[in-house]
């Protein structure tokens, strides 16, 4: 008997899934009369082979992984699938390569699915650990039902194809909830869309889970437990900025505490913290929440993201009435944010009265564990490791460093996962003076050096030579 042909929403609803030669996988949750609505279809009872509710959900997923279908051609004389087209075809060949594509992404713990039209193909790409990789395939044809699909399912307007429109789909896969969020915009060749999953299952990580060294860890924790200031956490955008926020806010957390936020988007609800999420649409900005929470006698206060010189001053003011407040800035280091907040128009010495402590950071890849060898260290390697960081030498003989060959764990990429390097610049009495004398950025990267500061890169040296990442990671993200 070949393999049966069971509609999806049948396979999920019942617990029941086809397998080779007529058998079917059964739980200890599938109702007896699904078996017997087969057996009615087909003339003869199928041969059940019972497994456990989590083994079904694997099974499940690789099953609809699987039946994404061959869909080279189809769609040319259809050139848009309709509304109620899309919201029927629940088996349809488009929705099950949706299906598919959103289902391995999962799986492989991608943060965003990137689908790029071109002339005469549409790319589906896949960011895993911060890099972008080239996952299959659409044809053109097919690629306008896959986005009004897409768009369906994000409560989009399906015939607005001119303007960006941005949505999100809440999707349970197996035991995980994850958030979609859904972004297009109108190129040449058509729509392109951006979907960034969040998995709500994913817990916060601690501050022990941050990849903190043990130094840098106690410096953080010394600026954080202060009973007021400004403490600022900087770096680009993916920097893994809001999962030191998240981790800072855990570390903070207690009965005896009021703790508010702000936040654009809220990523992570967190229990006994106070959350509020940005709306533009009815004038809900950092600043106006910023000053409602300030009612609110709050002591600790996170603020998403210092954008403007309004934002930053009320920041700046609730530091200075006895309140902590933890946001981010987008520079290039620490000391850059003093002169960043000086361009908003904020005066030095109010700079120097307000920040305690800033941390700027970036995300590296991590070398598979399951792949992982040693390598000799060049020559080139080795002078490079002693001008940028010449005391390291005096810890570690410059001699290997680990790389990953490349694996089915790792996705063939050497790297598994990835973590943080960190700048953590304590802002003490004389740094405060040099802000107030608004002395430029290079004059305070010096000062921090001198008080044990260690640079974004010579974090990232050690921990090359600890075997956590590799050289030519940290050298794409840190400037020498």
């Amino acid at each position: 008997m070949e393999k049966l042909k069971l509609p999806l929403e049948f396979i999920r609803h019942n617990k029941i899934l086809p397998t080779d030669g007529g058998k079917v996988y059964i739980t200890p949750e599938t109702p007896f009369y699904a078996v017997e609505d087969i057996r009615f279809i087909y003339g003869k009872p199928p041969e059940t082979v019972l497994i456990t509710p989590e083994e079904f959900e694997e099974r499940l997923e690789e099953y609809i992984a699987n039946i994404q279908g061959d869909l080279t051609g189809e769609g040319e004389q259809q050139e848009e699938a309709t509304l109620e087209n899309l919201l029927e075809a629940g088996d349809s060949k488009v929705v099950q390569l949706l299906n598919s594509i959103i289902l391995k992404a999962v799986k492989l713990d991608v943060s965003d699915i990137h689908f790029e039209p071109y002339r005469n193909k549409v790319v589906v790409r896949y960011r895993l650990d911060g890099v972008l990789h080239e996952e299959t395939e659409i044809p053109k044809g097919v690629y306008p039902q896959v986005v009004s699909r897409i768009k369906v399912m994000a409560k989009l307007n399906v015939a607005e194809k001119r303007l960006p429109q941005d949505g999100r789909i809440r999707v349970k896969i197996g035991k995980k909830e994850v958030d979609l969020r859904v972004s297009t915009i109108p190129t040449v060749f058509g729509e392109r869309v951006v979907v960034r999953l969040l998995d709500k299952t994913n817990r916060v990580l601690t501050i022990e889970e941050l990849g903190l060294l043990k130094e840098d860890k106690e410096r953080y924790e010394r600026i954080i437990k202060k009973p007021y200031g400004l403490v600022l956490i900087t770096g680009p955008t993916g920097s893994g900025k809001s999962t030191t926020l998240y981790a800072t806010l855990l570390k903070l957390k207690s009965p005896m505490k009021n703790i508010i936020t702000i936040e654009d988007p809220v990523e992570y609800q967190i229990e006994g913290i106070g959350q509020i999420q940005v709306n533009p649409k009815i004038n809900l900005t950092f600043a106006q929440g910023l000053r409602s929470i300030l009612r609110q006698d709050p002591d600790i206060i996170m603020v998403g993201e210092i954008r403007d010189r309004e934002t930053a001053e009320i920041s700046i003011h609730a530091s200075m009435t006895g309140h902590l407040v933890l946001s981010t800035l987008h520079t290039n280091d620490a000391p850059s944010s003093v002169a960043r907040l000086v361009d908003m128009g904020i005066q030095p010495y109010l700079v120097a009265s307000s920040l305690e402590g800033v941390v700027a950071q970036r995300l590296v890849r991590k070398v598979c564990p399951y792949c992982k060898e040693e390598r000799e260290i060049t020559e080139t390697q080795r002078k490079l490791i002693q001008d940028v960081y010449p005391e390291i030498s005096q810890e570690f003989p410059l001699n290997k460093l680990s790389y990953g060959k490349g694996c089915e764990h790792c996705h063939h990429t050497g790297y598994k996962g990835r973590t943080a390097i960190y700048e953590i610049m304590e802002v003490d009495e004389d740094m405060k003076r040099l802000i107030s004398k608004n002395v430029d950025t290079t004059t305070l990267r010096k000062e921090g050096i001198q008080r044990g500061m260690k640079t974004l890169i010579q974090d990232g040296i050690k921990k090359a030579l600890m075997g956590i990442t590799t050289l030519e990671e940290v050298l794409q993200v840190a400037q020498v």
